[in-house]
């Protein structure tokens, strides 16, 4: 199990870069498997979940190669079935092979998942995925060791609605129906930027997608789709919680590759807490300008609301802000157990049932902790900390890099499934730890 040795208490001053989107390239990906034709994606980042995607892809006869600076091009012109084995083997804690059942439905007849993991933050079923898939056709065969399914008589549109507005089933509907047999209709769908992102490349594959602003997507399935030629969306996740080091450290940080209009939501809380920050053409620097940090309360939601993957690092930095803080976690029911960590480090944390934003949500007579209240200031020291989950991983190095003292922290592997050479980058930024496997 990897180890950081942090020693805390610097500011973190200097410029990261971020390039393309976990939360899209991984998914542009597997679109890939949907054309005809060899399709290139750019600004990959060097992630572990790409690197997991690959293999899959590879498992599936898909030839990949990789050119400079995150160029990657994907040939499918050899999809085959692959081993349940295999698959199961490669897949690890990923959720991403339910993914592939569309597109390789279409191209095989047939598809087989594996039991999936993924971040411990909450119940995230499969289930709205197999429903989705049997909607437009599909036969459904739970096994031993995993899922079976198969299409004998084609798949079809179908016309859907989800109770929530679920990410991953939207990607989902998309990947299966672009190229299923007449219209499907999807209302309730997540409408989030990297959803955006994935329509603009199956449109350039030749799919036929209308978005509408009541979160209805309409799509006009064709028989083929040719191949695309894209670059990636930047990780708003990853600049967001850069953003939250440099308060937490009272640093400074420029962000290259971030840019505003898909960062608004975020923007506007981190001036509320009283960050600062300088919107340029290449990027965004956040930094720390003096004085005392502000209390906020945030609820999260889906977009354009706050996202989920944000207020974890910003927790660190209300630790710091002088008064009651409350977050309010409306989209995983289970994602406050991170900050145990931090009121180990001495944080003032007390977590609640109560849904404390301002409207109640689904979780509220479910009996989840999904309320926080932070309490501020609080000195930060050094403590043992073990990783997670993903991003409650990277807010543990953030709390690492702003207590006082000496911090081991382990599990660090789980964040490079998001952060691309995050230790690098954490050097050039002249944090002060060492790294052991």
């Amino acid at each position: 199990m990897s180890q950081i040795t942090v020693k805390g208490g610097k500011p973190l001053v200097g410029r990261v870069d971020v390039r393309g989107a976990k939360n899209l390239v991984t998914k542009a990906m597997v679109a890939a498997l949907l054309g005809d034709n060899a399709s290139v994606l750019r600004d990959v980042p060097h992630i572990s979940d790409v690197e997991v995607v690959s293999k899959l892809l590879q498992l599936h006869g898909v030839l990949i190669t990789h050119g400079e600076d995150g160029t990657m091009t994907l040939d499918p012109s050899n999809v085959k079935s692959a081993r349940m084995v295999d698959i199961d083997a490669h897949a690890g804690s990923s959720r991403i092979p339910i993914l592939f059942c569309g597109p390789l439905l279409h191209q095989l007849g047939e598809a087989f998942i594996p039991d999936l993991g993924g971040c411990h933050i909450g119940d995230r079923p499969i289930d709205y995925h197999l429903e989705v898939l049997r909607n437009f056709g599909a036969v459904i065969d739970k096994q031993p060791n995993g899922i079976r399914l198969s299409a004998p008589d084609g798949l079809h549109g179908a016309k859907i609605s989800l109770k929530y507005p679920s990410v991953g089933a939207t990607e989902q509907v998309l990947l299966t129906s672009v190229r299923a047999e007449g219209l499907t209709e999807l209302s309730g769908a997540a409408v989030e930027p990297e959803i955006m992102d994935l329509i603009a490349i199956l449109q350039k594959m030749g799919a036929i997608i209308s978005v509408d602003t009541d979160r209805v997507i309409r799509i006009e399935g064709v028989k083929n789709l040719d191949s695309y030629n894209h670059t990636a969306l930047f990780d708003r996740n990853e600049a967001a919680s850069w953003a939250a080091a440099a308060l937490a450290t009272h640093g400074d940080i420029f962000v290259g590759g971030a840019r505003q209009p898909e960062m608004m939501t975020f923007l506007n809380v981190f001036r509320k807490v009283g960050g600062a920050f300088d919107i340029k053409e290449d990027g965004i620097r956040f930094y720390h300008p003096g004085g005392d940090l502000n209390p906020v309360v945030i609820e999260t939601d889906v977009h354009p609301g706050f996202m989920t993957d944000w207020q974890q690092p910003l927790v660190v930095a209300l630790t710091q802000a002088k008064g009651l803080s409350i977050v309010h976690e409306t989209v995983y029911e289970n994602r406050f157990g991170f900050t145990d960590a931090l009121v180990q480090m001495g944080a003032q944390i007390q977590i609640y049932r109560e849904c404390l934003g301002g409207n109640p949500c689904r979780f509220g007579q479910r009996n989840f902790n999904h309320s926080a209240v932070i309490s501020g200031p609080t000195p930060l020291h050094g403590a043992d900390i073990r990783v997670p989950d993903l991003r409650g991983g990277f807010s543990h190095m953030v709390a690492a890099l702003a207590a006082e003292g000496v911090s081991n922290v382990t599990n660090v592997q789980l964040i490079s499934r998001g952060y691309e050479h995050f230790l690098t980058k954490l050097e050039a930024l002249g944090a002060e730890f060492t790294y052991t496997e």
